[in-house]
């Protein structure tokens, strides 16, 4: 059964930044936005002038009028703070997310990932933002490639920007989840054009080989309803299910034959969220995991969770796609994929 998470949080009213508002999850963000609230401003900002003017052709009525649209890069400090003029919420989804790129080109990499998050960080304490929500990546747990590891960075900034928001009060958290279902980048995208291109077989890295798998929409519900729990200084994991990359051919294209083509450099076999030393500060609830902040940080309230019932996992809990309880089965994928459709 696939996991859903239904936020009760109340954004009507309230002005909303998103970075990287029109990648995929950034559009999708904007599309439940809008389809559940009345916001008093819903700011797109990102650096793509071609697909921030597609997205002014969808929302271009009345009815959307509290839609924006920056142009800005997150290494720019002064543009996000002047974005971030008067905004309640700041979602951060801005980042470069292809494993080759980053390892081919690092310095940028860093710049947007590393230093992009402090630069979110800093203009929101100036612009004196209520709460900031990163999204992360099971990639920066025991990272192996520089997109984990700067992801990784990344979920520490966040995490430490609450010792420093004083008496402005701004709460940053984090959001960790797999891979995306049908996001630019992702293999169903490929495996669906191999297919209606007439390949003969697709590529596999390694039959072994499981992952996380979440839709877009569950991505963004998740992200919601974390918002609304969030305290600060937490890291917010979804229980979601794991799958086999063979099994996701035979749901795309069971006629089609596969070849094995060996794991890319910095790629895993399977993928972690909680490690066994974060099992020591991670609180369980029916729906996800939070992992706490591990030194004292004065933002956190564990009493929130703990008057909804989170338990501390046991000691040696490790949360990996290969050993988890709950699995996607092809007809199940093919579900999701045909309701994404």
């Amino acid at each position: 059964m696939s996991p859903s998470f239904t936020p009760m949080l109340d954004l009507d009213g309230k002005s909303i930044l998103v970075t990287g508002g029109t990648g995929s999850f950034g559009t999708h963000f904007v599309k439940t936005v809008v389809e559940r609230y009345q916001p008093r401003k819903l700011i797109v900002f990102s650096r793509d002038e071609l697909k921030q003017y597609d997205m002014q052709q969808t929302y271009g009525t009345d009815r959307y009028r509290f839609m924006r649209y920056f142009i800005g890069d997150v290494r720019d400090v002064d543009r996000l703070e002047m974005a971030m003029r008067g905004v309640d919420v700041v979602v951060h989804a801005a980042a470069l997310k292809q494993i080759p790129a980053a390892e081919y080109n690092p310095f940028e990499c860093i710049q947007t990932n590393v230093h992009g998050a402090e630069n979110v960080v800093r203009a929101a304490l100036r612009a004196h933002v209520r709460a900031v929500i990163a999204l992360s990546t099971d990639k920066a747990v025991s990272p192996v490639n520089l997109y984990g590891a700067s992801k990784l960075a990344s979920d520490k900034i966040f995490v430490a920007a609450n010792n420093i928001s004083g008496d402005i009060g701004t709460r940053y958290s984090v959001v960790r989840y797999g891979n995306v279902l049908g996001s630019r980048g992702s293999v169903v995208p490929l495996y669906r054009r191999l297919k209606n291109e007439g390949h003969a077989s697709l590529p596999v890295t390694d039959e072994r080989m499981t992952r996380f798998w979440i839709t877009l929409a569950q991505g963004v519900d998740f992200v919601l309803s974390s918002l609304e729990l969030m305290t600060g200084g937490e890291i917010f994991i979804p229980k979601i299910p794991s799958m086999k990359v063979t099994d996701i051919c035979r749901a795309i294209a069971p006629e089609m034959a596969t070849h094995i083509v060996g794991i890319r450099p910095g790629e895993k076999l399977h993928e972690v969220m909680i490690t066994e030393d974060d099992a020591r500060t991670t609180l369980e609830l029916p729906d996800r995991y939070i992992i706490a902040p591990a030194g004292p940080l004065s933002s956190f309230e564990p009493d929130v969770f703990e008057r909804m019932g989170a338990k501390l996992v046991a000691d040696a809990f490790r949360y990996a796609s290969n050993t988890n309880d709950h699995w996607l089965s092809s007809d199940e994928l093919r579900s999701l994929l045909e309701a994404g459709d």
